[in-house]
């Protein structure tokens, strides 16, 4: 698929206020400074469509990007570490898990992991929630540059090993850089092929 427009529509701090859900979303959630924001200026080719931060928790409320006319890239908070009051947190926090809740057009949310980092209760815990809801989702580890090939798989594992403790099986992964474009196109596949699923069903 190629991305022939990307244009930022709004942001907002809870479901009520998200543009109406007539196309379908593509979530994107992680732990604060994932890279988020990188990824998604890499997948659509603008380097400044979504600002980026080296201070953990800026993105503080749901940012919606239409796509091709068609759908939307959705950046959404952080969870975990920010430095800003705890009820603010919380308030981010809930506006989120309502969005993934309650959105009828959230086709997929991609769960950013730092492949640097090893397995985190936090996520662990967030993708067991969305196992249990039954929200459709996929792991993308980011950053994997950063790492040689051996222990990038061997990063992998240990999710997997977590993970299957609790799960049949480990769902779709995508390993990721943005600096180097790596994921975009796997990423940007799987995106229209559950496009196409979403326009079947409507």
């Amino acid at each position: 698929m190629k991305i022939s427009s990307a244009k930022f529509i709004k942001s907002s701090t809870n479901l009520k206020q998200c543009p109406a859900a007539l196309m379908p979303e593509f979530g994107f959630i992680g732990r604060s400074n994932v890279g988020k924001s990188s990824l998604i200026n890499m997948l659509t080719g603008r380097t400044k469509l979504a600002k980026i931060s080296a201070e953990p928790g800026k993105t503080k409320t749901i940012k919606h990007f239409l796509i091709n006319e068609k759908f939307y890239l959705v950046d959404l908070p952080g969870y975990g570490y920010a430095k800003v009051p705890r009820t603010m947190r919380e308030n981010w926090q809930k506006g989120t898990m309502e969005y993934i809740a309650k959105r009828e057009s959230l086709v997929c949310l991609f769960v950013l992991l730092d492949i640097r980092i090893k397995p985190q209760k936090t996520d662990l815990e967030f993708m067991e929630y969305l196992g249990i809801n039954q929200v459709a989702f996929a792991r993308v580890f980011t950053k994997c540059d950063s790492l040689g090939s051996d222990s990038v798989r061997d990063a992998i594992a240990k999710y997997d090993l977590e993970m299957l403790k609790k799960w049949d099986s480990v769902p779709v992964t995508f390993l990721t850089s943005s600096k180097k474009g790596q994921g975009k196109d796997e990423i940007l596949s799987y995106i229209a092929e559950n496009l196409n699923k979403f326009s079947n069903e409507a």
